[in-house]
């Protein structure tokens, strides 16, 4: 049994100690907004903050997070979508098919933590997500709108 911190609610889950958090938080938790891509921590659709920090929740083992870590996936980012990255996402209409907005939704709100007026260099050097659909212009542009930048 692995006990998670997940979005600030205590969640007891029954699964492997090798169980990969991804598919508990989809699975086991029922967090679909979390997404599946690679499998091996290169797209970034599986995205979560993990003590403030940005992690590819499909490579991190289940066992290795204790019930003090705290996990916060897209769903809790903002209940009410009113986060500034969101807010920006929505006012740029950031995705085309919107399969690994979540994740580049949570690496923004990441990089805007710690870097709260990032250049395009930041952002090109932070925002390593794929995105099939090659919306990185828009991408670039709504993190500048989240940090209070107008973008022309």
């Amino acid at each position: 049994m692995a006990r998670l911190n997940i979005n600030g609610k205590i969640r007891d889950v029954q699964v492997e100690a090798d169980t990969p958090l991804l598919w508990v938080i989809r699975e086991q938790v029922g967090l679909t907004g979390t997404k599946y891509g690679c499998g091996v921590a290169q797209c970034g659709a599986c995205a979560v903050h993990f003590n403030g920090e940005l992690v590819r929740s499909c490579a991190m083992p289940v066992g290795s997070v204790k019930a003090t870590d705290k996990i916060v996936t897209i769903e809790g980012l903002s209940a009410t979508s009113s986060h500034p990255v969101q807010k920006a996402w929505a006012a740029l209409d950031v995705p085309q098919c919107g399969y690994c907005q979540s994740g580049q939704i949570m690496a923004a709100a990441a990089l805007l933590k710690k870097n709260p007026k990032p250049n395009d260099k930041d952002i090109d050097d932070a925002m390593t997500n794929i995105c099939r659909c090659g919306t990185y212009q828009r991408i670039r542009a709504a993190v500048h709108v989240a940090a209070g930048k107008k973008v022309v």
